[in-house]
């Protein structure tokens, strides 16, 4: 046994180690001061949250003054650094607004996150009820074990606020830090702020509600807060000039294409039409065709889930989610499309195979309606039932017609005339918009001709070609010709659709 002295000398590495495990971490003497008082910098932060919890009919919300923010995104920072988010994901952001005169010009930072609505868009269209309002708190929380990935609430949020993450499969977003809220504690982006320019408060929803007025914002250039009711409230001393705008209002950018959904919309609608040409006429080797394009169709659908094992719970959301309704409608599609294919190929059932098609037909029908309406009830000007409606209806008239037209020779003028119907539509809408800045899907007209405008020539191109493939009798090529106009007009659907969302930074 060795003997040790007090000398620092004689000292082990062991030694050194045992008083190192005594020793406290910076972390835990900060908790140790704060507990007792200790820390001046307390009484700041925690002035910025209620002492009390929300009472029944309150809830918490985000109170910013735009005054005191300068745009230092200390709150950006603090929010990813403490969910532990991904490189590129933000759940809180700063943007900008200006306007104002040459004499007079104004600029201010906008902090943003989850306003927690009191009707959130993002709970309504989930078809999985991966979210969930707190009862007692208001706060709007993502549930990820429930989630499939449908990225559907990123489309029905007005305020960009989810945010997808591929790498999990899944969607994420603000939960106003519910644990250090529980605890006493402020916010992450909240406690980071130095200027103190966002809080925490309660309010009274019904009075907020009622105190709501129709042509409302939360800022300039925001979608109108009657959609969602959003509780987050912005004030500033100062008037916000009446030409304020977003940083980015006038910024053209092509949204995410949905590459899956592109090719699912294009082939259901397709095998749609084709059941409804079946049934006005004898079955043909058409619904084989018609059969193996739905299923091709639901098949690539899937891939557009980060989590498709789960689209099984689809059912939790009939009640308010025309996602729901749309794999309900196409669960049904199927089982009509199978018995009406089984018909028509088995003697014995033949008899049957005319009144299948026409009820598959229907229930087709349906589909593409709950499909039209997952996008109107998102708001977007472009998305809008006027624009949806006619588009996907008349898709489905024409790729059913065209289809036919590879078994009937009947079918191929039917074609002809509903492709030119069709895209002349599609041609004065679409010069309409582009020549009147009022047109609500202005913007969307000028993306396409400012930054895809050789897709849109050659879009221009294949109709043409189509159309005299047509006449000429080659329906085949006609057909590939139409498949590939609308393949082209389905992503100009998802890319240039004007989303709406908070204002940004400053465009270049």
């Amino acid at each position: 046994m060795r003997v040790t002295s007090n000398d620092a000398s004689s000292r082990t590495l062991i030694d050194e180690l045992l008083d190192e495990q005594q020793r406290l971490t910076a972390v835990e003497r900060f908790a140790q001061k704060h507990e007792r008082g200790e820390v001046a910098q307390s009484r700041y932060y925690r002035d910025l949250i209620p002492f009390e919890r929300p009472r029944i009919g309150q809830q918490y919300a985000f109170a910013v003054d735009l005054d005191a923010c300068t745009g230092c995104k200390a709150c950006v920072s603090a929010c990813h650094s403490l969910n532990g988010l991904d490189d590129g994901e933000l759940w809180r952001n700063v943007g900008a607004l200006h306007g104002g005169s040459a004499a007079a010009p104004y600029q201010q930072a906008v902090t943003m996150a989850c306003h927690h609505c009191i009707e959130p868009a993002c709970l309504e269209g989930c078809p999985v009820m991966a979210y969930d309002k707190d009862a007692e708190t208001g706060i709007v929380r993502h549930l990820d074990d429930q989630c499939i990935g449908c990225q559907y609430c990123v489309l029905k949020c007005p305020y960009d606020v989810p945010k997808y993450s591929a790498k999990r499969g899944i969607v994420r977003k603000c939960d106003m830090c519910t644990g250090r809220l529980a605890a006493g504690e402020a916010p992450a982006c909240v406690q980071a702020c130095p200027t103190q320019a966002i809080r925490i408060e309660i309010i009274e929803k019904e009075s907020f509600e009622r105190d709501l007025r129709p042509d409302e914002t939360l800022v300039p250039g925001a979608f109108a807060s009657t959609y969602t009711k959003p509780t987050t409230r912005y004030r500033s001393a100062c008037a916000i000039p009446a030409n304020a705008r977003g940083g980015d209002a006038h910024a053209l950018r092509l949204e995410h294409a949905h590459w899956p959904l592109i090719f699912m919309l294009l082939l259901t609608q397709m095998a749609v039409g084709m059941f409804a040409a079946l049934a006005i006429s004898a079955a043909s080797p058409l619904v084989i065709a018609a059969f193996a394009t739905l299923l091709a169709g639901l098949a690539v659908g899937v891939l557009h889930l980060g989590r498709p094992l789960g689209a099984w719970r689809f059912f939790l959301g009939l009640r308010t989610s025309w996602m729901s309704r749309e794999i309900l409608a196409f669960g049904m599609l199927a089982g009509a499309a199978a018995a009406s294919t089984a018909a028509a190929w088995s003697p014995p059932l033949r008899g049957f195979a005319a009144p299948l098609a026409v009820l598959t037909a229907a229930i087709g029908g349906a589909a593409v309606f709950c499909s039209a309406m997952i996008y109107i009830d998102t708001r977007r000007a472009f998305w809008s039932a006027r624009l949806t409606l006619p588009r996907f209806f008349g898709a489905t008239l024409l790729l059913g017609a065209a289809s036919a037209a590879c078994v009937w020779a009947w079918a191929g003028p039917a074609a002809v005339a509903i492709r030119t119907m069709l895209f002349a539509w599609e041609a004065f809408m679409f010069r309409r918009a582009l020549s009147c800045e009022d047109d609500p899907i202005h913007r969307a007209a000028l993306t396409l001709w400012r930054l895809r405008r050789p897709l849109l020539l050659v879009n221009a191109a294949l109709v043409i070609a189509a159309t005299a493939l047509g006449l000429a009798g080659c329906a085949t090529l006609a057909l590939a010709a139409t498949a590939a106009s609308q393949l082209i007009e389905r992503y100009f659907f998802f890319t240039a659709v004007v989303a709406p969302r908070m204002p940004g930074a400053v465009a270049a």
